[in-house]
């Protein structure tokens, strides 16, 4: 099967306005060449989702110390909701605690402390004109969100109503955090380094349709994209480029993930991408199923697809940026690859 030729997007317009949308326009590419964080950032840690525990909130405190940034930790982030106890604290003090570091003009970036259940619960109850207008920095780049699992939510939210960046990745009061060196080690390059050029494919992985695109990541948890359709954060906004969708979950029966694919089919959003992602599929049914399944749903719709890219809850899970242009390319006879960052022309700008 023949997949697109690839294709460039424009590059942001320099003589657009200073304004919120000229900021918005150029927002993607602000972590390309220069990192997200240094020493003395400050961060804020929150929690959209389920409850966590002192010694985790501790730990993750302790990683970001070690990188030289300034922790802060959300007021609510003990809570525990009093009618449901998987998540953590009312949706009102959850919600509370996420705008307050957002809005707050000294945070640079706010990162969830781990996933579960319930950011979604968060969205329709947010002032997203609030938060557009806290969201450029000291330095006029925008903050960053960072996390994974149910926080997809929360990134489909936040490139939708403010157009930032954000970063899909393991989070610090997480098991597979303080287990793995590996996952520390790539979440600190993300943070504190550029991202433009960074390959991200892991070693498991394999092409499923050959090809290359250019396009910009999106995507997340299974899951959580199939509950959002409907929403407003499910749709492309005017003008957006076609998305390389990532996709990946956990703990789902063979059934399940049949249901979610074909929920995102009939919702148009799998033959709306340029290219798919196949991250980790933990726990779930065995990997020669899954990938007979992805293969049903995805191998005819014209456009690359890679099978276990490697993000996701695999216990050595790559980060993956979201809301940022990038290259899938999966040329025959050749490693995979998935680069950050469009291709560049002499003397051409992102």
């Amino acid at each position: 099967m023949t997949s697109p030729a690839i294709q460039e997007p424009a590059p942001a317009d320099p003589a657009a306005p200073s304004g919120r949308a000229g900021r918005v326009a150029g927002w993607p590419q602000a972590y390309l060449d220069r990192p997200p964080l240094q020493s003395g950032d400050v961060v804020q840690l929150v929690d959209p989702s389920g409850p966590s525990s002192a010694e985790s909130v501790e730990r993750a405190v302790g990683y970001l110390e070690g990188w030289g940034l300034s922790v802060r930790v959300a007021a609510h982030i003990l809570a525990c909701d009093s009618r449901a106890d998987y998540l953590a604290g009312s949706d009102e003090l959850r919600r509370a605690d996420l705008v307050e570091a957002w809005t707050d003009p000294e945070v640079d970036a706010v990162v969830c402390v781990r996933g579960g259940y319930g950011a979604m619960r968060l969205l329709d109850g947010i002032d997203w004109a609030r938060m557009a207008a806290a969201t450029p920095r000291r330095d006029g780049r925008p903050k960053l969100l960072t996390g994974s699992s149910d926080i997809t939510a929360l990134h489909e939210a936040f490139r939708f109503h403010l157009g930032v960046p954000s970063l899909f990745c393991p989070m610090p009061g997480n098991d597979v955090f303080r287990d793995s060196a590996a996952i520390r080690q790539d979440v600190g390059r993300w943070l504190l380094e550029p991202w433009r050029n960074r390959q991200i494919v892991g070693p498991r992985a394999e092409v499923l349709v050959p090809g290359r695109v250019c396009g910009s990541f999106r995507g997340g948890n299974l899951s959580l994209l199939a509950a959002g359709i409907g929403a407003p954060e499910a749709v492309a906004r005017t003008g957006d480029q076609p998305e390389i969708l990532f996709l990946e979950d956990i703990e789902e029966d063979l059934y399940r993930l049949d249901n979610l694919m074909i929920q995102m089919a009939r919702s148009g959003r799998l033959a709306a991408a340029c290219g798919i992602v196949l991250g980790s599929w933990h726990d779930c049914a065995p990997p020669d199923q899954v990938r007979a399944l992805m293969a049903e749903y995805l191998t005819g719709l014209g456009v690359p697809v890679l099978w276990e890219q490697g993000f996701g809850h695999d216990p050595e899970a790559l980060s993956v940026p979201l809301n940022v242009t990038g290259v899938l390319d999966l040329a025959v006879g050749r490693e995979p690859r998935l680069s950050v960052g469009r291709p560049q022309r002499p003397g051409a700008g992102d």
